[in-house]
């Protein structure tokens, strides 16, 4: 099995975009391409979840190839909710790693805001099993991790303000983000007074509806940030079926299957991008990844653990809640921030980051990746 690493990323700004889905991911992938120094690529990858209700626009992998001369290379498109694009990048990861092909293209792209919200919050809905009794209620996402956060303060004691804490803490990341959705300075007392979505999370708790593209290219070889292990794993998506409500199986198995792969464990990773969807997620993402015991991510939040100078900075691209959260470019977006923290330009720059980890949810758990990259030469 080959070594892998990523040599080049692009990247457009998130949030309410004229550009049209085949402009904006074009964009990020030449970025890309160019950055990696124009490199023969062999196949490409993108991850979208739902171009065609919302951009009324499929065969995105032939567009790409199309559009940038790549000729009659192999192009797919994998969906997995919001974790489309980590499943992209894992495909390819592993392919390139098994000698398949030497350099993959692999991008990430939603358009969403060209759309009415009641039509765009029925085209994310279609993450869930709708087929089912919770379907049929009219369980939301907001919904669903509403119940968690509530369920979460009953068994451990978390207050309210915790949640703003991770909004708080992730909107003040953005700000130094240039291509962040949200960059406007906020307090915790407006997070916690802002308008109420589902009880307890309010509007700085939830994700946004945004627009973007990324992208990476990936090339057997050390020439770049190497990726040392990817790990994926599925979970059920309705909540009836859940053994632990609190406890997301998903991430916690994607998590084990990397660190194995990686022979390294959660105290050895300096930087992390995961999913912060909804304030919550964040919460229980940081346990499931075992960098805090169960029922004690809250804590860590309000010690100041998940930022610079604490345990390990978490989202410092300001995550979803603030960065922006273009579905099918959440997972390849969380790879660019992680790649510019190993090569030492990222916003929000960690000192001496030489280990980064990302992780890319689907649904309410029904997918999670866990990715985890090197500085070249560690």
């Amino acid at each position: 099995m080959s070594t892998v690493s990523v040599i080049g990323r692009g990247i457009t700004t998130f949030g309410r975009k004229d550009e049209s889905i085949k402009s904006m991911v074009v964009k990020a992938c030449r970025e890309a391409i160019v950055e990696a120094g124009k490199p023969k690529i062999d196949a490409v990858f993108v991850g979208n979840f739902s171009s065609g209700p919302l951009a009324s626009q499929e065969i995105l992998g032939s567009i790409i190839t199309n559009e940038l001369g790549l000729g009659s290379i192999p192009a797919v498109k994998t969906e997995g909710a919001c974790a489309s694009g980590g499943i992209a990048f894992r495909q390819a990861y592993q392919l390139v790693k098994a000698g398949e092909y030497d350099t993959v293209l692999v991008a990430g792209v939603e358009k969403m805001t060209a759309m009415d919200t009641e039509t765009v919050t029925k085209a994310i809905n279609y993450a869930m099993d709708s087929e089912s009794n919770e379907g049929a209620s009219g369980l939301t996402f907001p919904g669903f991790f509403g119940v968690l956060a509530h369920r979460y303060m009953y068994e451990y004691g978390m207050e309210r303000k915790h949640l703003a804490m991770v909004a708080l803490k992730n909107r003040n990341y953005a700000i130094a983000n240039p291509i962040a959705q949200f960059k406007k300075e906020t307090t915790l007392e407006e997070i916690m007074n802002a308008k109420p979505i589902t009880d307890p999370l309010g509007l700085f708790d939830c994700s946004p509806i945004s627009d973007g593209a990324a992208a990476v290219v990936i090339q057997k070889g050390d020439d770049g940030v190497r990726i040392v292990s990817s790990g994926q794993a599925s979970g059920t998506p309705l909540m009836q079926e859940v053994d632990e409500l609190l406890h997301i199986s998903a991430t916690n198995e994607a998590a084990r299957r990397a660190y194995e792969a990686a022979g390294l464990g959660p105290d050895d990773i300096d930087v992390v991008e995961l999913h912060d969807c909804f304030s919550m997620t964040e919460i229980i993402a940081i346990e499931e990844l075992g960098f805090f015991e169960k029922g004690k991510g809250w804590e860590a939040l309000e010690q100041g653990l998940t930022e610079h100078g604490g345990k390990v900075p978490v989202n410092t691209s300001g995550g979803l809640l603030s960065k922006g959260h273009p579905i099918g470019a959440t997972g390849i977006a969380q790879i660019v921030q992680i790649v510019d923290q190993l090569n030492g330009r990222a916003c929000n720059q960690v000192d001496g980051a030489r280990t980064g980890l990302a992780q890319n949810l689907g649904g309410t758990g029904a997918y999670s990746l866990v990715h985890i990259f090197s500085k070249k030469g560690v």
